[in-house]
């Protein structure tokens, strides 16, 4: 089955957040107590990485914990918003947020970094040499020929230098870790990349694309489905309801995760939970949509129906 195009590139290029329009996932209605967040996790996510480049830590900070308030388990925003307080001076503070990003996403490689240089700061050399195994740790993973061997290098010398007393360089006093350079266009490209890997049944190479975007444009409800499809097909289902109730909680009206996780739903063999969601779509699409009549066919055939 070749996926079906949410709406995230178009909505973006109009700089509107892609579920508030519809595409594949909805739109949503009601008041706003009723419908979603306060805040739009997107819309914030993209003024604290722009607050941020403009040294404006106090606006990042605000920024991010709005998004986290919404995407708690984002692991990007959870390492930015310890940017931010890097830059305001707590650096008890910042060491929580690096602290969660890198038990959230164990490969981040600036979440380990800037923990280490974080706790040597404070003088906990213990914790400094924690982080520093970690990040050694993956280093001898990868041997020094993936993607993010140089990253892993820099990393390295970095919390060795702030352990040893030798401080870090400047330039990484308020580290950034490569997302607040990364372009809009960028990550429209690795995420148009991502759904043709997709279609491609490449799901391993599109998560990584995806993840890209990901650290672009934040907790992405659209790119949160994708990422729970791909993880779905390689049969990593508890990773897939992640994705697919982080997609939920941006945008409660998503039709495109709503979907996917009622197929989901049906992979495992829960055709209660799987007629929950069906239900929620019909109440989404008055005059019916694809995505309730894809998941109607899937609940039917009580499997995928492109199967038999």
């Amino acid at each position: 089955m070749r996926v079906r195009w949410l709406a995230f590139v178009a909505a973006l290029a109009v700089g509107a957040p892609a579920f508030a329009a519809g595409g594949g996932g909805g739109g949503v209605s009601g008041v706003p107590s009723d419908s979603g967040p306060q805040y739009d996790p997107v819309v914030e996510y993209r003024a604290g990485v722009a607050a941020l480049d403009a040294k404006d830590f106090k606006k990042a900070k605000t920024a991010f914990d709005r998004v986290l308030a919404v995407a708690a388990r984002d692991a990007n925003a959870q390492y930015l918003a310890g940017v931010a307080r890097t830059g305001l001076g707590d650096l008890k503070g910042a060491r929580k947020f690096y602290a969660r990003a890198a038990k959230l996403e164990p490969t981040m490689v600036a979440a380990w970094r800037d923990l280490g240089i974080t706790d040597a700061k404070l003088g906990d050399a213990a914790k400094a040499q924690e982080a520093l195994a970690a990040i050694r740790a993956q280093r001898a993973t990868c041997a020094e020929t993936c993607p993010g061997a140089a990253d892993l290098k820099a990393a390295d010398e970095a919390v060795a230098a702030a352990v040893a007393g030798g401080g870090v360089p400047a330039a990484m006093a308020v580290p950034a870790g490569g997302l607040l350079l990364a372009a809009s266009d960028f990550g429209d490209g690795q995420y148009l990349a991502a759904v043709a890997l997709i279609n491609e049944r490449r799901y391993d190479e599109a998560i990584a694309a995806l993840q890209a975007a990901r650290g672009v444009f934040g907790p992405h409800p659209d790119i949160l489905t994708y990422l729970g499809f791909a993880n779905r097909k390689l049969g990593r289902f508890a990773i897939a309801e992640g994705y697919y109730r982080a997609a939920l909680a941006a945008a409660p009206g998503h039709r495109g995760a709503t979907e996917y996780f009622g197929e989901l739903m049906v992979e495992r063999g829960d055709l209660a939970g799987a007629r929950r969601m069906l239900a929620t779509l019909d109440g989404q699409c008055r005059f019916g949509c694809t995505e309730a009549e894809e998941l109607r066919a899937w609940i039917v055939a009580g499997r995928s129906p492109h199967s038999l």
